[in-house]
């Protein structure tokens, strides 16, 4: 029998449907059983989710979020794929460079958040700011590192073809290094996403980070502040998904069944 045989259709969907309603169960029978009267059950993160339906907060929020994700994340993209493959096209330049951002990766974005307010102020330019400095180093040091573990048998097949050196990172060296900036782009969303989060905790008044602060401060909401974490659980999940599909493409799965 196959280990690596892929599961049938129904069980990509049935069993993980499974496991969330047991999950489901297990919450409501624990706060039942324990009788607190602090943390909510299902019932009742339910019923807050309503409200804020209701009260036309909960798309307002979602969307708050999603946007500072989605601005951050592009300028990530758009100025990071670019500046790691320069580095990785010019070791040189990357000496001088590489030490500075290896410096500057570990620190955490949050760390950012009091000169970040300082810079920008209250308001959205400090949260995407904050996103795009996460999303940024690993983007970067993906994309420099991929252009590094090109086989240099690769390039001078594109010089015995005659291509200069812009065709040749066009028609070569970014096919190549494709699959490992996708993996990159994952890691950095995820990284987004949770940073915007935190950075709406402190500089801003809407998104759900917000809503979770501002819940657990206004009359000790928890089943709001219960039902904001599942939300970003879920998006942050479906954000997953959906840059996932990237894996799927054609080139991508070739080069990595090439590797």
């Amino acid at each position: 029998m196959n280990s690596l045989a892929q599961p049938a259709k129904w069980e990509r969907y049935c069993w993980p449907a499974a496991t969330l309603v047991l999950l489901l169960v297990l919450w409501h029978a624990a706060v039942k059983w324990t009788g607190t009267t602090v943390f909510p059950g299902p019932i009742d993160v339910e019923k807050g989710m309503a409200e804020l339906v209701h009260k036309g907060l909960l798309l307002s929020y979602v969307g708050d979020s999603l946007r500072r994700v989605g601005i951050g994340f592009s300028l990530a993209v758009i100025l990071g794929v670019p500046f790691g493959l320069m580095l990785g096209w010019f070791p040189t330049t990357a000496q001088v460079v590489n030490p500075t951002i290896q410096m500057l990766r570990p620190i955490s974005p949050i760390a950012w958040i009091p000169i970040a307010i300082v810079w920008f102020g209250i308001g959205d330019a400090a949260p995407v700011y904050l996103i795009f400095l996460g999303a940024l180093f690993p983007i970067v040091v993906a994309s420099m590192n991929s252009v590094r573990n090109i086989p240099s048998v690769y390039r001078r097949a594109g010089r015995n073809f005659g291509l200069n050196s812009l065709q040749l990172v066009r028609k070569i060296v970014f096919p190549a290094a494709f699959p490992q900036i996708v993996v990159s782009l994952r890691i950095a969303l995820g990284i987004a996403w949770l940073v915007v989060v935190a950075a709406e905790m402190i500089a801003v008044d809407s998104g759900l980070g917000y809503l979770v602060i501002d819940s657990r401060n206004s009359g000790k909401r928890y089943d709001l502040v219960v039902a904001a974490m599942l939300l970003i659980g879920s998006i942050g999940l479906a954000l997953d998904f959906m840059i996932r599909r990237l894996e799927k493409l054609k080139s991508v799965r070739w080069r990595l069944r090439e590797y």
